[in-house]
């Protein structure tokens, strides 16, 4: 192959590279994973574990006082297709609050998932201005809150 073969070829490479990095750069967290990880959820409670970035879709089952130490969160409870209940920690000084929230309603969410023994928490629904953390959402009733 000669040389100016060869550098055409790095070239196209190059070029290829680019368009691919560029494609990937424009699916957002909700658009990169499935609408329910039921089994994923599941597997991190049974395993106990945490600090599991996942998406789920539940009802809303119980509405709590906002916790208002520190960093305050929005919390209410939701159902799973699977009947586990978790617990939501949506923080509430990096993000709207949803104040249309009621229960029956159906929500979707992107987080961070932390183990207990009630089913979990799931937090960081918000996005990171830091840029330090993946950034979570909320989305009720078509709208998105990070």
């Amino acid at each position: 192959m000669s040389r100016s073969s060869r550098q055409k070829q790095r070239i196209w490479l190059i070029i290829a590279f680019i368009i691919i990095g560029y494609g990937a750069s424009q699916f957002s967290a909700e658009q990169a994973y499935s609408p329910i990880q039921v089994t994923k959820i599941e597997h991190a409670f049974q395993q106990q574990q945490s600090n599991v970035q996942l998406q789920v879709t539940g009802k809303v089952i119980t509405l709590l006082k906002d916790d208002l130490d520190g960093n305050r969160h929005q919390r209410f409870i939701i159902k799973l297709a699977h009947d586990q209940t978790l617990l939501i920690a949506h923080n509430i000084d990096l993000a709207n609050r949803i104040d249309q929230l009621k229960i029956n309603d159906e929500i979707t969410l992107f987080g961070e998932y932390e183990w207990n023994a009630k089913g979990g928490v799931l937090h960081w629904t918000h996005h990171d201005p830091a840029k330090r953390h993946i950034d979570g959402w909320i989305k009720h009733q078509g709208q998105v809150y990070q």
